[in-house]
This record gives C-alpha cells, structure tokens and sequence, in this order.
C-alpha cells in the first residue's frame, strides 16, 4: 500500500476549502500529498484573459501545494466544460497511474456547480478504471481500486438547498491555521471577493463552514466526507486506521 493521497478537484481553491485539514493530518501521518484540479481557473477573473488568470491560478495552486508539503497537477480542461468523455477520463486515470494513490479525495457528486459534479464522475470512473488493462490510458494499470472520498457541496448543501449529512468528519482544529494559510495563497480569488464584498470573505466563509461542521460533533473546527462504497471499491475506512480519533462519526 502506498503512502500517497490524491485530491483531484474541478478549480484550484477547491481542495484548500474543502480537505486541507484532513490533508494536512495525513501529511503528518507520513502521506505524500497530491493535488490535482481539472482545469487552471480560466474563468477565474472578470478582468483578466483567460490565459492569464490560467497562469496566476496555476502558481496559485502550485504555491498552496507547496505550502502544504505537497505536489500540484492540473489536467488542463476549462472552466464550465469539464466533460465526462473518453478524453477527460483518460487524463485523470493516466494520473492515477502515475501517482498511485491509496487514496482519492475529490469533488460532492451532488453539488451547486456541474464543474463540481463532473469532477466527481470522472474521478469514480479513473479509480476503477485505472486498473483496467484496456483503457485508452498512459501507464501501467494499477493495482488496486483506491479508497475513494467526497467532500461537503459548498455550504453543505445540494443544488436544491437540501441539506447533504457526511457519513463522518474529520476534526480539523488543529490544522485550520494551515488550511487559512494554503487558502490565502490564491489571491486572485481573495483579492476579487474582497474587493466585491468589502471584507475577506473568502476566508470568513471557509472557516464559518469548517465551524458549522465542527458544531455537528462537538469540536471546534470540521471537515465532511463521504465515502464511495460501491461494488469493487474498498469497503473500510482507512482515514479512521490512519488517522484515528480525529476521525468521528455523529
């Protein structure tokens, strides 16, 4: 089994709203610390061109991965156009391949924005599909079906408002400073909220959310998730057996 975890999310700041807690707490575990997002940002800006808010993004990312004492991928898709299709499936399975995961973090498959639940399908299907010895795919086929994760939808709720419950949380106390700090590191997206709601929204509305989930179990900061339990994907919690009783269920 390797020591490896892969968040693969649809926009960079996606993962530090939603799992850097958790992430971290691997990290201090021994894990190595992969962040993937399905596409640079490019609509990230009413200013910019999208090649340029793409690049900004892209460091962004790469610095908040860094920070985290981890590694940045992104697999180049658009912004809105997040496709469930041969080509994009391919990409994300050709990186599972490639960083071996044990386990995958990635997207609420029911959520505000179809970029989110996209992201979501794809990632299922590469992590079943990435041991598949026919798949139009780079790389080796993998030897395991990873152990697969979905964060809270935004503000923990689905597309009709209706109220999404985590299977468990993960209390994130101790790491929300670092959570703060790899969110700060995407400025364009700080600096744009600021400068709309007059105030750092942006990370107000991160720790808000990570207090409302830390309420649910008595803790003073959480993160939700899900686990895909389906026919072939594992059946156990490693995130329990790794990271114990910061591991809690309601």
């Amino acid at each position: 089994m390797n020591k490896t975890v892969l968040g693969i999310f649809a926009h960079p700041d996606d993962a530090e709203l939603m799992c850097v807690g958790t992430l971290s707490l691997l990290k201090k575990a021994g894990w190595e610390i992969h962040i993937a997002t399905m596409t640079p940002g490019d609509k990230g800006s009413a200013e910019l061109t999208r090649e340029e808010i793409s690049v900004i993004r892209r460091a962004e990312g790469a610095k908040a991965a860094e920070r985290l004492g981890g590694t940045y991928h992104c697999l180049e898709c658009d912004d809105v156009y997040i496709m469930y299709d041969r080509e994009t499936i391919n990409k994300a399975t050709t990186l599972i391949r490639k960083v071996q995961p044990t386990i995958v973090i990635t997207a609420s498959p029911n959520c505000y924005m179809i970029d989110h639940e996209t992201t979501s399908l794809v990632a299922q299907t590469a992590c079943f599909g990435a041991g598949i010895k026919n798949m139009e795919a780079a790389g080796e086929p993998y030897g395991m079906v990873p152990y697969l994760y979905y964060v809270d939808p935004m503000e923990g709720k689905d597309k009709f408002g209706v109220p999404v419950i985590p299977g468990f949380y993960v209390d994130i106390t101790g790491e929300i400073g670092i959570k703060e700090e790899t969110l700060a590191c995407h400025a364009s997206q700080r600096d744009w909220l600021r400068k709309h709601h007059k105030m750092d929204q942006y990370l107000i509305a991160m720790k808000q959310f990570a207090a409302h989930r830390g309420a649910e179990i008595s803790v003073k900061y959480a993160e939700g998730f899900r686990q895909h339990l389906g026919h072939g994907y594992p059946q156990d919690n490693i995130l329990k057996a790794v990271i114990g009783d910061l591991v809690l269920i309601k």
